[in-house]
């Protein structure tokens, strides 16, 4: 281990498979303190990468080094299902692999660091998202860790969740590698970028902030295409000469025969120009033409108060065709459950038209069935399943041929979310509900999603934390449930 260095990729090479190579003879390395943000493609492996570091995947070849006695830690993007139904007390014992008999006053301490409230006996499935994105983080950081990895931290979190994390990262003197696509968020703190390449499966670590680097990236592409354009040119002359002389004949032939070496040196010179994220192409999301009326009426609904306990109040909100309602609230108070409720018709205050179909965009994909290829779920929600149209659908969603027989269960968490989006493509819903619908999406197709929901015909329901990405769709009604009486 170099001096001040606390982690390094030795030649790393790891593959899935034969034809699916994640890193190819990797070097690289991270100093003590540093705050690093993980960039690349979506599907490009970085959430694998945090495995790697973490000794969970066996490499093919190489070595990953850390420094002595250091302790790694991890906040995943989710909390595992087979630990939903255990309590909070339960879930951060889970952390360690010894009985720690300290246990509480350490989860007092992480708690306050996160800015969170709990009941220790509590069942982790009953805490809000934005609650659960909390405790993902406080359960890293129980384990005092010298290296946090933090994977898609922002998601669910409110917008003062969020700046008490900038808060926390910025004051916060061990490293970091985090992995997110809230730009602002990652300009706050970070001090570099590791770039994975999805083409070349290489690395390369950029000094200063998110902002810089990724315009340092923008301006070495600009350079890299211009050295091409000129060398193509140049590689075109050299063939028409050569091909011309080639016909002379005699000592013209020798000379056509250089050329031809000289092309072969160009093309050598070429640069392998990086091909950054492709975008999805702009959707429409068809609405159902055959409902007349509301297609749906809120009466009333439960929230959570300030004590945490359920509480019933009157509404009086319809839902129609056409009609955007966006609901805000802060964390806990329970959005996503209202949400829930009215996705599956199942609150007493709820009245949905009796052939409206739901277009449900759950923040966790829940809603998927993970045992099942893209294919097949793509296909479960078509009336009559027309396969050129699915093909067609998923790759406005970038899910080309090499992924649609895949199960879901494979994909990152931002391919299951361009899934999910094709499932509403394909559904033809007359009434949208989503939940969080800009978790994990790479922040490059979030304004193509925009402005598809503003042009959605339908009624929507809509929660988001990302006011910026709210900033580019219609609201026609906002309901605060801090407010509501």
């Amino acid at each position: 281990m170099s001096h001040g260095s606390i982690l390094r990729f030795e030649d790393v090479t790891f593959k899935y498979s034969a034809v699916h190579t994640i890193l190819d003879e990797v070097n690289f390395s991270i100093k003590r303190g540093a705050k690093i943000t993980l960039m690349g493609q979506n599907g490009a492996g970085k959430s694998s990468l945090f495995k790697m570091i973490m000794g969970e995947l066996d490499l093919n070849d190489g070595q990953i080094h850390t420094a002595h006695k250091a302790k790694i830690a991890i906040a995943r993007q989710v909390i595992p299902q087979n630990q939903m139904d255990i309590s909070l007390r339960d879930y951060f014992q889970s952390q360690f692999e010894e009985t720690v008999y300290d246990i509480d006053p350490r989860i007092d301490t992480v708690l306050d660091i996160v800015n969170l409230v709990a009941d220790k006996e509590k069942h982790i499935r009953d805490y809000s998202g934005g609650q659960q994105a909390r405790i993902l983080l406080a359960s890293a950081l129980i384990q005092n860790p010298d290296i946090l990895l933090l994977d898609e931290p922002t998601n669910n979190l409110d917008e003062s969740g969020i700046h008490h994390l900038t808060d926390f990262l910025r004051d916060y003197n061990k490293t970091v590698i985090v992995i997110s696509h809230d730009a602002e968020f990652l300009n706050a703190f970070s001090t570099g970028v590791l770039y994975l390449d999805i083409f070349t499966q290489k690395m390369e670590l950029y000094t200063g902030n998110y902002h810089d680097v990724v315009e340092q990236i923008g301006i070495r592409v600009i350079k890299e295409k211009s050295k091409n354009a000129r060398l193509e040119k140049n590689i075109q002359e050299k063939k028409d000469k050569a091909n011309f002389f080639a016909k002379k004949g005699g000592r013209l032939r020798a000379l056509a025969k250089q050329m031809r070496e000289d092309v072969e040196e160009f093309e050598d010179n070429k640069v392998d120009v990086r091909r950054e994220d492709k975008t999805i192409r702009n959707f429409i999301i068809p609405h159902q033409k055959n409902i007349t009326g509301n297609v749906m009426n809120i009466s009333s609904y439960t929230r959570m108060n300030a004590k945490g306990k359920e509480e019933r109040r009157e509404a009086n909100i319809a839902i129609r065709k056409n009609h955007h309602l966006r609901i805000i609230g802060p964390n806990g108070i329970g959005k996503t459950t209202l949400l829930e409720k009215m996705a599956k018709a199942v609150d007493q205050g709820v009245e949905t038209h009796p052939d409206v179909r739901i277009g449900y965009y759950r923040q966790d994909f829940r809603g998927l069935d993970f045992e099942k290829t893209v294919f097949d779920e793509l296909a479960s929600v078509m009336k009559t399943v027309d396969e050129q149209k699915l093909r067609s659908t998923a790759s406005t969603f970038l899910i080309g041929s090499d992924q649609i027989f895949n199960k879901i269960g494979t994909l990152s968490e931002g391919q299951k979310g361009l899934v999910a989006f094709a499932q509403l493509v394909l559904l033809e819903p007359g009434l949208l509900v989503l939940d969080e619908p800009t978790n994990h999406i790479n922040f490059r197709h979030l304004p193509v999603i925009a402005q598809a929901l503003h042009d959605y015909e339908g009624g929507m329901i809509v929660i988001s934390h990302d006011d910026e990405f709210m900033e580019d769709i219609r609201i026609d009604e906002i309901f605060d449930l801090a407010k509501s009486k």
